[in-house]
């Protein structure tokens, strides 16, 4: 479905982008970092010991109104893993560490990100953020993508919750930009000009049946 810029620029300037969505995003996350803050010292204390310290990963993305900000995940590579390859990951990437292996197949290394949403840098749904050079990419009504909070999932990560399998081996950053990039943001668009409160309940639990596959299906 094609959108039109007078759409997105209402839904980016209407009262739940602006207010709403802020207000829900902090009555659930900070109850839910108390809540996970077990879970935190666990999977910390997992990853100091297969690989050392920093157990968080904060790479650069692009935020809301085009500002970078760091997201934080529990660290799921080796250590400098960006300086040994690309910041698309292979379906048997050699950087991702055992631990690391198990959280990113439960998505257990986004939970970190409900720091980035209660400072205000992210959502709980919204368009997922990018890496500045593929950030720099987006032209037309892609640029309206930034004028929504990014998040923990949207309609691209339910699309591609299994990217490693997708982009396979050998040069996946080439493949990533020629196959998937303009799909990933095609569905970023589409969540911007359908943004409503009752479409995130609808991607949210969507992202939850998701994940929860991911423990019981081997």
């Amino acid at each position: 479905m094609e959108y039109t810029e007078e759409q997105l620029k209402k839904k980016t300037q209407g009262f739940y982008n602006k207010v709403g969505k802020r207000i829900v995003d902090l009555v659930i996350a900070v109850p839910c970092f108390i809540i996970l803050l077990p879970f935190y010292i666990l999977i910390s204390l997992a990853i100091a010991i297969e690989s050392g310290f920093p157990v968080i990963y904060r790479g650069v993305r692009g935020g809301f109104k085009n500002k970078p900000f760091r997201i934080m995940k529990f660290r799921s590579m080796v250590k400098n893993a960006e300086k040994l390859g690309g910041s698309t990951t292979a379906l048997h990437d050699p950087r991702i560490t055992k631990v690391g292996f198990f959280l990113r197949r439960t998505k257990l290394d986004e939970i970190p990100q409900l720091m980035n949403i209660i400072k205000g840098d992210m959502s709980f749904v919204g368009p997922r953020p990018e890496v500045l050079k593929y950030v720099n990419m987006f032209e037309g009504l892609e640029k309206y993508i930034l004028q929504v909070r990014p998040g923990i999932t949207d309609w691209s990560s339910l699309e591609f919750s299994n990217m490693d399998a997708v982009v396979g081996d050998g040069d996946v950053d080439k493949y990533f930009v020629d196959n998937i990039l303009a799909q990933k943001n095609k569905l970023r668009v589409k969540y911007v000009a359908e943004l409503s409160f009752e479409n995130d309940v609808i991607i949210f639990f969507k992202t939850i049946t998701e994940v929860l596959k991911r423990f019981v299906i081997k």
